[in-house]
């Protein structure tokens, strides 16, 4: 019988042609490309950033592999500060990415990126960066990058200061002109609030009398003294003018007379601008209008002061 072979070959002719072929066998996915980080904090000043300012976390990942992010985490005491996804942009061959935080709070502080495995680019992370963060107030005695930050901001504007880093009755001085410019309470502390104002800008003498030189402002509204040079403050001090019973005399006046030393009177280096009217150093000077009419000056500043003035300076006394 020839049924069997003819079963056989409509069996054949029922079967697709493809299935003859074999289907290709894909490719294997590429492996993720194994990748380093680097980080570096930068803006910091013997490892440390006063709060408030600004600093920048920059980070290279090698090699560059195209369309990747990080986060960068920053933490204290364990605890996370904040998180942030940043870019990795291209840079030949390896890869860059920055981030600007502003400081807050205080205290040690570690940065780290980490990249999250992709299809692209194996997981990652970056060797951990520690800092600390100064908190932004001082007072007499303080010591460090707090005080070398404000002593900084306030020479910039003409106000003298004393030893680096060192929060002496000089820069307490300075900080207590600071605040009478700025119509601030009359304290020798260093508040955030006086961070933020010297960090905008504030706390500028304003010359009234640009023309005259080189010369002094008595400015009494805000108790202060200022030495004018070149059109702008080179030296400010808080000072004490006459009480309301004797207050000092305004007007556009010129030093006629010099007198070194210690007079019967207590009053110290005293350079007179009219009749018994003189800047002098004396031994209490509050931060109120207290003295017979004549500007006084803390001992401390006295002598240098007095050998700033010469015989003929311009000395202009005024209410703003």
């Amino acid at each position: 019988m020839k049924r069997a072979p003819l079963i056989a070959a409509l069996a054949l002719l029922a079967v697709p042609a493809a299935a003859g072929a074999q289907d290709p066998v894909p490719a294997p996915a590429p492996e993720p490309t194994p990748a380093t980080i680097t980080l570096t904090v930068k803006g910091l000043e013997s490892g440390q950033v006063l709060a408030g300012t600004k600093y920048t976390v920059e980070g290279v990942v090698r090699p560059y592999v195209a369309g990747q992010k990080v986060k960068v985490l920053v933490t204290r005491h364990g605890r996370k500060v904040s998180t942030n996804e940043v870019s990795v942009k291209p840079d030949g061959s390896v890869g860059r990415f920055t981030l600007q935080r502003t400081a807050s709070g205080h205290g040690t502080t570690r940065a780290q990126a980490v990249h999250d495995a992709s299809a692209q680019m194996a997981a990652a992370t970056s060797n951990s960066r520690r800092y600390r963060v100064v908190a932004a107030r001082a007072k007499e005695g303080s010591r460090g990058l707090a005080v070398r930050v404000l002593q900084r901001g306030l020479a910039k504007k003409g106000y003298v200061v004393g030893r680096r880093g060192v929060y002496d009755g000089r820069t307490a001085r300075a900080v207590l002109a600071f605040r009478k410019i700025t119509g601030m309470p009359r304290t020798y502390a260093a508040n955030s609030t006086v961070f933020k104002k010297l960090a905008r800008g504030a706390g500028t003498f304003k010359v009234r009398y640009p023309s005259h030189g080189r010369h002094v402002e008595g400015d009494l509204t805000h108790q202060v003294l200022a030495l004018i040079s070149g059109g702008k403050a080179v030296r400010i001090f808080p000072m004490s003018s006459g009480k309301p019973s004797t207050p000092t005399i305004t007007g556009n006046f010129r030093v006629y007379m010099k007198e070194p030393g210690t007079n019967s009177h207590g009053m110290i280096y005293s350079s007179y601008f009219i009749r018994g009217y003189a800047i002098h150093g004396y031994v209490e000077v509050p931060i109120y209008p207290a003295s017979h009419g004549c500007l006084r000056i803390p001992p401390p500043d006295a002598i240098s002061v007095y050998n700033w003035i010469n015989v003929g300076t311009p000395v202009d006394v005024y209410y703003r």
